[in-house]
């Protein structure tokens, strides 16, 4: 006869009939990738100052299924010297995620935090290949903080939505 411990043993072992909370990566992929730079070759020659790089991050999300999600994350670079665009480069990487056992207050974290969170490192590494095969020094982005982006985006729909309630 089985005793409550090992009912509970059988749980934690993914053994019980509980549903255990799952996030897998089912594919990764390039959606879009462009890289521009209209000025070559003279805006590969060297310059005393450092150019002003402006980058711009942005996720999406889009149910596939009830448990399978696909994530874009949205990089796009731009690099410029005075008024000289010296390169632009976009990146649309998306991943297919398998969601299960979460609670559905945990639902947009997860698709707009950990799953963006899980692409950044593949996403980071096209980008600087891209600027590297351009005849560039790889851009390498510092890591994104994917929930700070997420609290402001929540900030901005709901102030948003007081102001067309108003």
């Amino acid at each position: 006869m089985a005793s409550n411990d090992d009912a509970a043993i059988g749980a934690a072992n993914g053994n019980g009939t509980q549903n255990q909370p799952s996030l897998n990566v089912l594919a990764q992929y390039v959606k879009d990738l462009s890289f521009e730079s209209p000025g070559a070759p003279n805006s590969l020659r060297g310059r005393d100052k450092a150019p002003g790089i402006a980058i711009n991050v942005n996720v999406n999300a889009n149910p596939l299924s009830d448990k399978q999600f696909d994530v874009n994350l949205t990089l796009n670079a731009k690099a410029s010297f005075d008024q000289e665009v010296l390169f632009n480069v976009e990146l649309v990487y998306g991943g297919v995620f398998a969601i299960g056992g979460f609670p559905q207050e945990h639902m947009l974290p997860l698709l707009f935090i950990e799953c963006p969170r899980l692409l950044f490192p593949f996403a980071r590494q096209i980008i600087a290949d891209a600027t590297r095969n351009g005849g560039f020094p790889p851009l390498m982005l510092d890591p994104i903080d994917f929930a700070q982006m997420f609290q402001q985006r929540v900030a901005e729909d709901q102030a948003a939505s007081k102001v067309q309630v108003s």
